[in-house]
């Protein structure tokens, strides 16, 4: 399994931006992909954005479209989140996640994950 390290929370006042980072401990050369979840307190995980390693193309959920942006370094193996235009409803803590089959907003499809970077967004 892939180790990934997340990074970049913290606190935000509303219409703020940030940028959060994915470090992972390797890269396979198949078309994994690496996922960024959120969860807020008493909810489950909700899907935000996803991206495949040897295509880098994105895939958004709901709460990203329009305000956030997924790309990766491949060099660096780092996969990034830009999120802008922050809400208090995007308050919650992030998780990044690593797959390699099954449809990119499952959380069922990722089998690494890391520890989470908490994400608050002051009103």
């Amino acid at each position: 399994q892939v180790q990934l390290v997340e990074s970049g929370g913290g606190l935000v006042q509303a219409g703020g931006s940030l940028r959060l980072a994915c470090a992972a401990s390797r890269r396979t050369l198949n078309d994994d992909f690496v996922g960024w979840f959120r969860q807020a307190p008493g909810q489950g995980r909700e899907f935000v954005a996803a991206i495949r390693w040897i295509s880098n193309s994105p895939w958004y959920g709901d709460p990203a479209k329009g305000r956030f942006t997924i790309s990766a370094d491949n060099a660096k193996s780092t996969v990034y989140l830009q999120m802008n235009s922050l809400r208090s409803e995007d308050t919650a803590v992030y998780y990044c996640a690593g797959g390699s089959a099954g449809r990119l907003e499952y959380v069922q499809s990722y089998d690494s994950w890391g520890q989470g970077t908490q994400v608050t967004v002051a009103s």
